[in-house]
């Protein structure tokens, strides 16, 4: 049963007039023509639903346009789409619906869905049909959830059986013929595009291989945009392994530029590598944290002023002013390290990158204690250095 189906349904148990609308053939005009004699229906007691299949299809002219009469209660507007309705309807004239999800049938009940067809007298009339066992499951499985589709697919079975006048037998050998490879559900601008790459996304993070390849696989079959896997690699390299594993970021642009170089079908086995590889390797978002740290204080703090000592002086006035005065050149110390403060005032203190102690991150960890270390031991001496000079 179709969604048109459902809504003449709830047309005739509401004893209301039903129209139907397309997004395709119907215009701006025709459509505030009839919103116009549902709205003098109303004043003499006549209900009107509305139904629009594949309303994302309307663009937002279109959609607004249904907006005055659903808010006055001159019509009952049903709308039937595929897309996620976040994506695709106007916020107004979502807020004022009521969204229900019709969900894939499972397979039990497509199968007795398959059976009542058989039983019916006028699903195949004057014809005898046998199926091996098993058959309506196998049918129940490729259809995905889809009763149309189960029903087609039993339909196209029964044409093309084994015939013995009225009798049809249809076999397993010959439904394999039909139903070798399933339709996968996949829109590369859709709500599917962002669920699946999400998924790869977490499985990658979780260091779920297997998950990760399938997820990986699902896309390519769909037809996404290989160069967009690509980029999304890419930021995973940066955002999720980071320094755990330096190796990571050249390996993603590599198959990015892989991708470029000889395209599909070819570059699967690059983005194949590059999946497995992020998903086995070590990860750390220290790098990701960093970043929202910081941006955070940016935001929070505005243009707070560089230290006068580690700004540039490229005229006399700004050595004047006192720009790069007590300026402290790293190279000429024996540590590669000193004292001088390069953080604003305000910011003394914050700390941004902590490392953890995955994969190679260990040793920016260990290096970065080493260098807090040297600063506490010799920042406390040049304290008390000072002291004594005064």
């Amino acid at each position: 049963m179709g969604k048109t189906t459902l809504a003449e349904i709830i047309a005739q148990q509401t004893k209301s007039h039903f129209i139907t609308f397309s997004a395709v053939t119907s215009g701006i005009k025709e459509i505030r023509r009839i919103m116009d004699e549902a709205e003098a229906n109303r004043d003499f007691g006549e209900k009107t639903i509305v139904f629009i299949d594949e309303i994302h299809r309307f663009n937002k002219a279109q959609q607004d346009a249904f907006l005055p009469y659903v808010e006055r209660g001159s019509i009952t507007l049903i709308g039937a789409t595929t897309e996620n309705p976040s994506f695709e309807i106007n916020a107004a004239l979502l807020s004022r619906c009521k969204v229900l999800v019709l969900k894939e049938l499972s397979e039990t009940a497509l199968v007795a869905i398959l059976k009542a067809a058989l039983a019916n007298p006028n699903g195949f009339p004057n014809l005898k049909v046998t199926l091996q066992p098993d058959a309506l499951d196998l049918i129940a499985a490729f259809a995905n959830g889809d009763g149309r589709m189960a029903l087609n697919t039993l339909e196209m079975a029964v044409l093309n059986g084994e015939r013995d006048g009225q009798q049809v037998t249809v076999t397993k050998a010959g439904l394999s013929q039909l139903i070798n490879t399933k339709s996968l559900r996949y829109d590369k601008n859709g709500e599917e595009h962002y669920n699946i790459i999400s998924a790869l996304h977490k499985s990658m993070r979780n260091s779920d291989v297997d998950a990760a390849i399938y997820w990986l696989m699902r896309m390519l079959n769909g037809g996404e945009d290989p160069l967009y896997i690509a980029r999304r690699l890419i930021r995973f390299a940066s955002e999720d392994v980071g320094l755990a594993d330096r190796q990571a970021l050249p390996l993603t642009v590599a198959a990015y530029q892989a991708c470029q170089l000889i395209g599909m079908p070819e570059c699967n086995v690059n983005l194949t590598e590059a999946v497995t590889y992020l998903a086995l390797a070590p990860k750390s978002n220290a790098l990701y944290v960093a970043q929202a740290k910081a941006q955070a204080d940016v935001k929070a703090t505005g243009n707070l002023p560089v230290p006068l000592q580690i700004r540039n002086a490229p005229t006399k006035l700004m050595k004047t002013l006192g720009y790069g005065d007590h300026y402290q050149y790293a190279h000429d110390t024996a540590d590669k390290l000193t004292d001088m403060q390069t953080m604003p005032d305000e910011l003394v203190g914050h700390t941004y990158y902590q490392p953890t102690d995955q994969g190679q991150e260990q040793t920016w960890r260990r290096r970065l204690a080493a260098i807090k270390y040297w600063h506490r031991t010799h920042d406390d001496q040049a304290f008390d250095n000072e002291n004594d000079n005064q």
